[in-house]
């Protein structure tokens, strides 16, 4: 699907792109935050009892996971974003640990998952592996749900239409290269169903988009 698979220098300027711009984030995003058709389908996902939320940004998912959660375990390499989420929504029901998303291993299990813009930024080659962390994050019967989006404009592609690694400038003038997975949200959902995991996606009328996604039951 994507050429190129990133390095490790790769991923560190993905990391320090997105401190880069903490301050600015919001201002930076895509109009929206996702929509109010991805904020509806949150809401109707209903994602209740122990959250975990990885790449929890500036805290704009954190503040309505909470309407529903017992709790949020917010994850986030950058901590610059986690004060940012903290002066947001507070600590009462957040645990924030800061770390590497493609390290952390939790010490407990949960009943959601989300990631918000996240799943685009994690390598092609690293797919398979992401999910297979996921599905050991959750208790049997857990869900999953995530927004992103594929929207990469031409000056970003340093290398190609093909490639998943592209370019994106601070407001300082400096550039990062980051991942940008750009999904067919047809091939997500069978790339997903080929590693045993049911999963409903949605495009909105904007450049966003969904998923919905649980384990399958075995075969019997």
């Amino acid at each position: 699907m994507t050429e190129g698979c990133p390095s490790d220098d790769v991923l560190a300027e993905q990391v320090a792109y997105y401190r880069a711009i903490a301050p600015e984030y919001e201002s930076l995003s895509l109009p929206g935050a996702g929509g109010p058709e991805v904020v509806a389908a949150l809401e109707a996902f209903r994602p209740q009892g122990d959250v975990l939320e990885l790449a929890c940004g500036p805290g704009m998912w954190t503040e309505i996971l909470l309407r529903h959660a017992d709790s949020v375990t917010a994850v986030d390499a950058s901590p610059e974003m986690l004060a940012r989420a903290r002066a947001r929504v507070g600590e009462a029901r957040v645990h924030f640990i800061q770390d590497d998303l493609f390290s952390w291993q939790p010490e407990r299990r949960f009943d959601v998952a989300f990631f918000g813009f996240w799943l685009s930024h994690v390598p092609d080659d690293r797919f398979d592996t992401f999910w297979s962390f996921i599905a050991a994050c959750l208790h049997p019967g857990g869900r999953v749900f995530f927004v992103d989006d594929a929207f990469r404009p031409p000056e970003e592609l340093i290398e190609g239409e093909a490639s998943s690694i592209i370019q994106r400038r601070a407001s300082s003038g400096a550039t990062f290269r980051i991942v940008k997975v750009p999904y067919q949200l047809a091939t997500l959902e069978q790339r997903l169903a080929s590693l045993g995991w049911r999963c409903n996606t949605q495009q909105t009328s904007g450049p966003f988009y969904w998923g919905a996604a649980s384990r399958a039951e075995p075969a019997r």
